[in-house]
């Protein structure tokens, strides 16, 4: 049974001119999420594996009835370091656009709220490469930079569709079936 983490005391701040971000760490990197997109965080759980995805997605989730695609963000980013690699992680549950995605991460820490002014958009060495392209911004906080992700450019559009594409009805009878 996974755990969840509340999201409690959440304010909207847009009126002062701060955002809030959730802040999650992957090693030693530490970014921010957008509070608004977070729909929930668990601690890990137990993922069925879907035959030939791509190598950065872990699989599929049942949440309460509806099969959620997971993907290990530290992959995604390429950040993943096996033998730094904690045996309980965290999934973030966002949702990005008009679907829901998990997103695996070695920590979450707490909700950040950041004036809006003080988020300076990534240099453009950093943003080169279109595998950077879902860095929208850098700030600095408590004396650390914390990376500000837009999860809807995390996938690119063609491995977002063929997730979204995915039979979830059969991966959940099988599941549920066990076979």
């Amino acid at each position: 049974m996974a755990s969840t983490l509340e999201l409690d005391n959440i304010e909207i701040d847009e009126d002062e001119g701060l955002l809030q971000f959730v802040g999650f760490g992957i090693g030693k990197e530490h970014f921010g999420v957008n509070i608004l997109t977070v729909q929930e965080i668990i601690r890990s759980t137990e993922v069925t594996t879907v035959p030939n995805s791509p190598s950065f997605v872990e699989g599929v989730i049942n949440l309460r009835g509806d099969i959620i695609p997971v993907i290990d963000l530290r992959k995604r980013l390429d950040l993943f370091n096996p033998e730094k690699t904690v045996n309980r992680n965290w999934i973030l549950i966002l949702r990005i656009g008009h679907h829901v995605a998990g997103f695996i991460v070695d920590e979450v820490s707490k909700v950040l709220k950041v004036p809006d002014d003080s988020i300076d958009p990534p240099p453009g060495i950093v943003i080169a490469g279109l595998e950077n392209q879902y860095i929208q911004g850098v700030c600095e906080i408590d004396g650390k930079l914390l990376i500000i992700l837009d999860f809807e450019s995390v996938l690119f559009n063609e491995e977002y569709y063929a997730l979204k594409d995915m039979d979830y009805e059969e991966i959940k009878l099988v599941d549920e079936v066990g076979v």
